[in-house]
């Protein structure tokens, strides 16, 4: 999934990080031939590429940034109770990152990474929803679920 550039970093080793709108972090190094980007070498090559696009192949793997903590979490919900809105296309805002955890039964989590697929996630287990990817889910049988969001704490609601 595309990402854009939100801002740079350096790591422990000196590299340059940039720092996706999803809130994971990339390499962009510039270690020709093999990655050229002489760009990130100077600040006004940095500031140009800033809202530019990189693959998230972590939003792509549903893997929840470490550093975001839970703001909110919804009532659990049955498959008598799931909100319409749920079981129809939807996606959460950019930044916001939801995880589904099911505590009896099974749900279906339906995901358009680009192409649709489809995690059964059964008791005890929980998957990640990543920001502005398109997702419904579907109630397998008897089912009990909740969600939490998780943000920056300077952008929770």
């Amino acid at each position: 999934m595309e990402r854009a550039i939100v801002g740079f970093h350096r790591d422990e080793m000196g590299d340059w990080v940039a720092e996706l709108d999803c809130h994971h972090d990339q390499h962009v190094r510039n270690k020709p031939p093999f990655i050229v980007r002489p760009w990130v070498e100077s600040a006004a090559g940095r500031n140009e590429h800033l809202a530019s696009k990189l693959q998230c192949v972590r939003c792509d793997r549903l893997e929840l940034p470490e550093h975001l903590a839970p703001y909110k979490k919804t009532p659990e919900f049955t498959e008598e109770t799931i909100p319409k809105g749920l079981l129809s296309q939807h996606a959460t805002k950019k930044g916001v990152w939801g995880r589904i955890s099911v505590t009896a039964g099974k749900l279906n989590y339906c995901v358009e990474i680009p192409e649709r697929r489809t995690i059964e996630i059964d008791k005890g287990q929980h998957s990640n929803i990543v920001p502005e990817m398109i997702h419904f889910v579907e109630p397998v049988g008897k089912v009990r679920f909740s969600i939490e969001f998780y943000s920056n704490q300077d952008s929770a609601e």
